[in-house]
């Protein structure tokens, strides 16, 4: 196929054909990919979910714990990640320590 002598029409009309074709065969071998995985842990007796572990991290997963907690509503607590909830803004813009609320 001699490109120098396609149109710019026709060299776009051939970039989204080959997008396409692209994306097709990636998806195949995903597919492709998978059966093959599953196929495998199925021969071993080795569920899927162990194979794959616990995330990308590889870290622990589960709940932070609680580091502040409003003095007066138990309810109202923050574990120190993120942004600060409203009530603990109004805390400190109120002039008083975090510290205070720490638990």
């Amino acid at each position: 196929m001699d490109l120098s002598n396609m149109s710019v029409g026709d060299l776009r009309n051939l970039q989204d054909q080959i997008k396409q074709e692209m994306k097709k065969r990636e998806h195949q071998e995903v597919a492709k990919a998978r059966e093959q995985i599953m196929a495998i842990a199925q021969s071993v007796g080795v569920p899927l979910k162990d194979l794959i572990g616990t995330g990308a991290r590889g870290g622990k997963t589960g709940s932070v714990a609680v580091r502040y907690r409003h003095p007066d509503n138990s309810a109202q607590q923050w574990t120190g990640r993120g942004r600060q909830p409203k009530w603990v803004k109004e805390w400190v813009e109120g002039g008083k320590s975090l510290d205070k609320l720490r638990v």
